[in-house]
């Protein structure tokens, strides 16, 4: 309703929002709204923690474990292959766990739809996506993972 009232040329999001980026994407195709969307790289820490206005609710030894996530990201880049990846996305939440973390989800899903997959075929762009509580804080990344 924002865009349709404010009809701004372009929208610009960050990729750290990679869900909410595709489902204002989603929005925007359907309205016929004439706003472009831009998503912009996902702003890093020196140590590869997505810069977060939650990071603030970390302690010092949270902060340096936080760096869990985008390395369990990372991890996946290298391991997927096609075929089945419930195994890869199972591994990567054991990771997070064997950390200290309370994990909501390790997922992969089809980088243009957020269609969760099992199964990979090789050549979909795909994105991997975690979400996990280290205490009470809920941190979000992803990785967008070309073939």
């Amino acid at each position: 309703r924002l865009l349709e009232i404010v009809e701004p040329d372009k929208l610009f999001m960050g990729q750290k929002d990679f869900q909410q980026c595709m489902v204002i994407k989603r929005l925007i195709e359907l309205t016929g709204i004439s706003t472009k969307l831009v998503v912009g790289p996902t702003l890093r820490e020196e140590n590869g923690l997505a810069m977060s206005s939650r990071n603030t609710r970390l302690n010092e030894t949270e902060r340096k474990n936080a760096t869990a996530i985008f390395q369990t990201l990372l991890w996946m880049k290298e391991q997927l292959q096609p075929g089945n990846v419930l195994q890869l996305k199972q591994t990567a939440t054991q990771l997070l766990q064997e950390q200290g973390f309370r994990v909501d989800y390790t997922e992969l899903a089809n980088a243009g739809t957020l269609e969760l997959i099992n199964d990979w075929n090789g050549t979909d762009e795909v994105v991997a996506l975690i979400a996990a509580y280290i205490n009470e804080v809920r941190l979000i990344d992803n990785c967008i993972i070309t073939s």
